[in-house]
């Protein structure tokens, strides 16, 4: 071969492979994210999950329904509650679906069923909501992250209130399941008195709690401390106050009092404690912006719920504009989740070496806005920078 035609070979060759070269990056990125996301749809507690959707709706609207530059389709599945239903959407997702993401779950026992079919598959779940305690601790796994809390961070935040307020003496009630157990945990891990009661109810179906009333009225506390989410946590206040509990027996609680059952709680929810990680009112320009868009487009008031959802799409879209979307780096876009690296509703946070936040709980109260609208503010932080116990478990 003469030098020159092989000098022609050898510039094609290397011009070639520069080309191919600086095509890698846009073949590395993804096309479109699939994202998929369950949460609960139809039931007596629907409205959770429909406000989960809105606000992870409303996200993508504010993002121009791309991550990074890059499309994003999300497919909803409803777990109607039920651990074996949520199971069967899950493993859709992953298998017929094929998402790069999976996130959504508001119940712990549904999300325990579920996250093995995502992280066993190498897939990162976030979840939006459920914080159960053996995912945080000893199952803690590389590829779960909960943007929402640990379930027993928000008690821990109520015992420190209780300490604030010199309880001795307390009641608790909580359903028996996973969450339920972790929220009494959690109160009991701060609280410095005497628990002088504590009931596990059945769950979901037991609505009547005149048993449980009737033992906190003969143990006579200084306070009782509840968490009883959606329709139950309805059924309970209604049940407390009609027995004239309330002035008698302060009553805390933990994710008893939201934006949808305060539609039905009304006054009973006036006078009582509860402290959480987020409210509406919180000053963060992040949260200005969601609350003040969600309220017009929707004609309500966003509950935490939504929040948490809002925070997820967020968070997901801070680890693809890192990445550049290059979805199939595990890795890197594991670190760039660990990094949280986007404005959060709630205000400053972090994850923790389990990949559950670190963040403030606040002091809330409910008022009435007019004679009849109601609505939930904050009175104080009561603790910063609170870390869940169960973080010192995880081996990650």
């Amino acid at each position: 071969m003469k030098v020159s035609t092989l000098l022609r070979v050898t510039g094609a060759l290397a011009v070639s492979a520069l080309a191919l070269a600086a095509a890698e990056p846009a073949a590395a990125q993804a096309k479109k994210i699939k994202i998929g996301f369950v949460t609960t749809l139809s039931g007596p507690n629907a409205a959770y999950g429909v406000d989960m959707r809105n606000s992870f709706e409303l996200a993508l609207e504010h993002l121009g329904r791309k991550m990074g530059g890059i499309p994003v389709e999300v497919i909803y599945e409803d777990d109607e509650q039920k651990p074996e239903v949520g199971k069967q959407k899950t493993d859709k997702l992953m298998q017929r679906d094929r998402v790069d993401i999976v996130a959504g779950y508001i119940w712990s026992n549904v999300l325990l069923a579920s996250y093995k079919s995502v992280v066993d598959n190498n897939t990162f779940l976030i979840s939006a909501n459920a914080g159960p305690s053996q995912l945080a601790g000893e199952q803690c796994h590389k590829n779960f992250f909960a943007a929402s809390w640990a379930n027993e961070q928000n008690p821990m935040g109520v015992g420190h209130l209780l300490n604030q307020k010199n309880v001795q003496k307390l009641y608790i009630v909580a359903p028996n399941y996973a969450a339920g157990q972790d929220m009494a945990n959690g109160v009991k891990a701060t609280f410095k008195g005497q628990v002088v009661g504590q009931d596990m109810t059945r769950w979901p179906d037991q609505l009547d709690f005149s048993a449980e009333i009737s033992k906190i009225r003969a143990a006579k506390p200084d306070a009782v401390y509840v968490f009883f989410p959606g329709r139950a946590g309805v059924q309970f206040l209604t049940q407390y106050t009609q027995a004239n509990l309330k002035k008698e027996i302060p009553l805390y609680s933990v994710f008893t009092i939201d934006g949808v059952t305060l539609k039905l709680q009304k006054d009973q929810a006036l006078d009582t404690f509860f402290g959480l990680f987020w409210a509406p009112d919180l000053p963060y320009a992040a949260n200005t912006k969601f609350v003040t868009d969600y309220k017009k487009k929707h004609k309500d008031t966003p509950t935490f719920y939504g929040a948490q959802s809002y925070d997820v799409a967020n968070l997901i879209n801070s680890a693809v504009v890192a990445t550049k979307g290059d979805l199939k780096n595990k890795d890197a876009f594991r670190a760039a989740l660990e990094a949280a690296k986007f404005e959060s509703v709630r205000g400053p946070m972090k994850f923790n070496k389990n990949h559950f936040p670190i963040h403030a709980i606040y002091q809330q109260e409910v008022y009435k806005v007019s004679d009849s609208e109601y609505d939930i503010r904050t009175i104080s932080k009561i603790i910063d920078n609170l870390e869940d116990p169960s973080a010192p478990k995880c081996k990650m």
